[in-house]
């Protein structure tokens, strides 16, 4: 199950890839809390931005 909450926010998180995520995510049941302009915003919203999360640097030294 899985409770995807979408509050107004940045709009750079409300992206198409979180919604898509979220939906991924959900093997049974999935719950959408979050007004339909926000979730057609999201859907139309295709910016991809690069993220620096350090991750791969992490990788590396172990």
């Amino acid at each position: 199950m899985v409770i995807l909450v979408i509050p107004p926010s940045s709009n750079m998180l409300l992206t198409r890839n979180l919604l898509y995520t979220g939906i991924t995510r959900a093997k049974k049941l999935l719950i959408v809390i979050g007004s339909k302009d926000l979730i057609e915003f999201m859907i139309n919203n295709c910016d991809i931005k690069k993220r620096n999360t350090g991750l791969k640097i992490k990788f590396e030294t172990i």
